[in-house]
């Protein structure tokens, strides 16, 4: 009888030791900028991540999950000293990088031994291609698409020659090879510092060249920069901009008033789309944080949904690795960005659209879609990924 009772003790205390560790939350590496000028653009999709977990009541697809979030300050040796701090205390899925020159000092500690990370924003060519990754998911889009759309645009808008500007990193040069690739003018191509503020040298050079149009590329407080100086120097009221929506978000809208309007935004993501994971996103977004959203919290929102999606798939078994793997890939969640599925080497397809930034009825600036440019498109470098 004592050996019966030992044995149900045991079986109890078995159950609710298992138990216990079933309710224990998965753990989210959210490594991402947060200080710099460009920290608005980790703050929006940490946000926006939060926002998913909160209408799940802490959960993401029915699972229990914690953030645990650290700025990179845009260095990628802090990148990599956090991806490594995380890994050694059992973080196994990462997400949050907004710079492709910190996702190359992160990726590989972030997807060893089994753990994945899926990329809210940067999509950098290198890995892309023949260097693709199995445990690593782009949710986004791959660096060179929206610049390659906006080339494509540019063309229907009929310039035939443009300056083209970016700062001289990864995500920089993949902007230029990727509108090179969609515009069919001539181009000159002007590459700035990551972080510059100051483009009074490279105006003085545009205005020299007198192009049709000018495409720059400049996320966070150098776009805002950039467009407030182009404004004061008159450069906007003779030279058009076409620009991927990282030059001209939300944020940069209510920061540069009405040097903007006029201008040409390409983008996988409308503000305005009728679709209603897109409403019910923006909505909770602007209730929830008193501003609109803009593109990276908008990926970042569908970054946690994807998440869930899988995690859902899996009853939260990360470390299952190819049946997260495969929930991954099957992307079974409402987009806000609409239609959504993934590539072969696991890089979002989504549609591209042309907006115009237009003052509504009250007088604020938004980005009005004019046209889709592209549907489902997939990225240049996905037939080369071996997957």
């Amino acid at each position: 009888m004592k050996n019966v009772l030992t044995l149900a003790m045991l079986g109890a205390s078995l159950a609710s030791s298992m138990s216990t560790l079933a309710a224990e939350p998965v753990r989210i590496g959210f490594i991402t900028t947060l200080s710099t000028p460009a920290g608005y653009l980790g703050e929006d999709a940490r946000d926006a991540f939060r926002l998913a977990m909160e209408q799940e009541g802490g959960k993401l697809g029915g699972i229990p999950v914690e953030l645990v979030v650290e700025d990179d300050a845009l260095q990628p040796a802090k990148g990599k000293q956090i991806t490594d701090r995380m890994s050694l205390n059992g973080i196994s899925l990462y997400t949050g990088v907004m710079f492709s020159n910190v996702l190359a000092a992160v990726v590989n500690g972030a997807t060893k031994d089994g753990n994945f990370y899926i990329s809210p924003n940067a999509g950098p060519s290198n890995l892309a291609g023949k260097q693709c990754k199995a445990n690593y998911f782009v949710a986004s889009y791959q660096n060179d698409v929206p610049h390659e759309m906006a080339g494509v645009a540019a063309n229907e808008l009929g310039y035939k020659k443009m300056v083209i500007l970016a700062p001289n990193y990864q995500a920089g040069r993949d902007a230029l090879a990727g509108f090179k690739r969609g515009f069919k003018g001539e181009v000159t191509e002007i590459y700035t510092k990551l972080n510059q503020l100051d483009f009074s040298v490279e105006l003085a050079r545009m205005r020299s060249l007198k192009p049709d149009a000018v495409f720059q590329f400049h996320p966070g407080g150098g776009g805002i920069n950039f467009a407030k100086q182009y404004g004061s120097t008159g450069l906007s009221k003779t030279i058009p901009m076409v620009v991927p929506v990282f030059s001209m978000d939300e944020r940069m809208l209510a920061a540069t008033g009405n040097l903007a309007e006029g201008m040409n935004v390409v983008s996988g993501w409308d503000p305005q789309g009728d679709n209603p994971a897109n409403q019910t996103f923006v909505k909770s977004f602007n209730e929830k944080y008193g501003r609109a959203p803009t593109m990276y919290a908008a990926q970042g929102y569908d970054t946690a949904r994807l998440i869930g999606s899988a995690l859902a798939a899996t009853n939260g078994d990360v470390k299952n690795t190819e049946a997260f793997r495969a929930a991954l890939r099957a992307a079974k969640y409402d987009s806000v960005r609409g239609d959504f599925s993934f590539a072969k080497n696991q890089h979002a397809v989504i549609d591209w659209h042309l907006l115009k930034v237009e003052a509504g009825a009250d007088g604020a600036l938004r980005e009005v879609k004019v046209k889709t440019i592209a549907k489902a498109q997939v990225d240049n470098f996905a037939a080369d990924c071996p997957l």
